[in-house]
């Protein structure tokens, strides 16, 4: 069993609740000195914490969907102007859950584009617009950050292919490194990186630096990020400095 396959199914058992290493041993039929090297980087990644024995999921500290969309809202607003400018007519565009994602979706009426997305909420923006293709990823429904998570989307995301992934966050860190509270959303968000020629990272000035236990992905894996004028000028730097094209609004 490849090592991607097994840190798939290690993260999806301890959805139920922590498992030890000689159960996880048992169930992936692999050693126990495997099961331990693996716990450890998907630790290091901030997907799981190693407990006694054993390892557990990193409980997710984000907001619910309706409580966010309502903060900053002409921060937010701003930053989709800026993204929805540089998405041309005939693209596909893969658009990540969030609400400044959703904004952006807002902005998209009359386009002729094709948009995939894990989003409900940009699902029920675009389901009746003529003019926009709109492909769903399957997967389980989060009712309360309006999306659908798990292997399935992860599946889906690993057969299609976009021009353009719209990416939001929770927080991007002095060094630019991208980081999340939403675990279960992370290895999502890295299929999407991978399926994209181009990687446009939407984050208003308040997720300077923000927060998030888990890494998505580092500097070097984007193209563009769009923010407000006043975002950490310490960061925006070090952005630049890695390749990174930052466009403010």
């Amino acid at each position: 069993m490849l090592q991607q396959q097994r840190h798939d199914l290690i993260l999806r058992g301890l959805r139920d609740g922590p498992l030890s290493v000689v159960t996880l041993a048992d169930r992936l039929g692999a050693s126990q000195a495997t099961i331990r090297r693996d716990l450890l980087m998907l630790d290091n990644q901030g997907l799981l914490r190693r407990v006694h024995g054993g390892a557990a999921l990193v409980q997710d500290a984000d907001d619910p969907f309706a409580e966010v969309a309502a903060v900053r809202t002409v921060e937010k607003e701003a930053v989709a102007r800026r993204c929805a400018e540089l998405i041309r007519d005939g693209e596909t565009v893969l658009l990540d859950v969030g609400t400044t994602t959703h904004q952006v979706a807002k902005l998209l009426h009359g386009r002729s584009l094709t948009v995939i997305t894990s989003s409900l909420a940009v699902q029920e923006e675009l389901a009746d617009d003529p003019t926009v293709q709109l492909i769903l990823l399957g997967g389980v429904v989060r009712r309360d950050y309006r999306c659908v998570v798990g292997f399935l989307t992860e599946d889906n995301l690993r057969q299609v292919h976009a021009d353009r992934l719209i990416l939001g966050t929770s927080g991007i860190k002095p060094d630019g490194q991208i980081v999340d509270t939403t675990v279960i959303q992370v290895p999502i968000k890295r299929a999407m990186i991978a399926a994209s020629d181009q990687v446009v990272l939407v984050a208003d000035a308040a997720k300077f630096p923000g927060s998030g236990v888990a890494r998505i992905c580092g500097p070097d894996d984007l193209n563009v990020v769009v923010t407000n004028h006043d975002a950490d000028p310490t960061t925006c730097a070090a952005l630049r400095e890695a390749g990174v094209e930052v466009l403010t609004a």
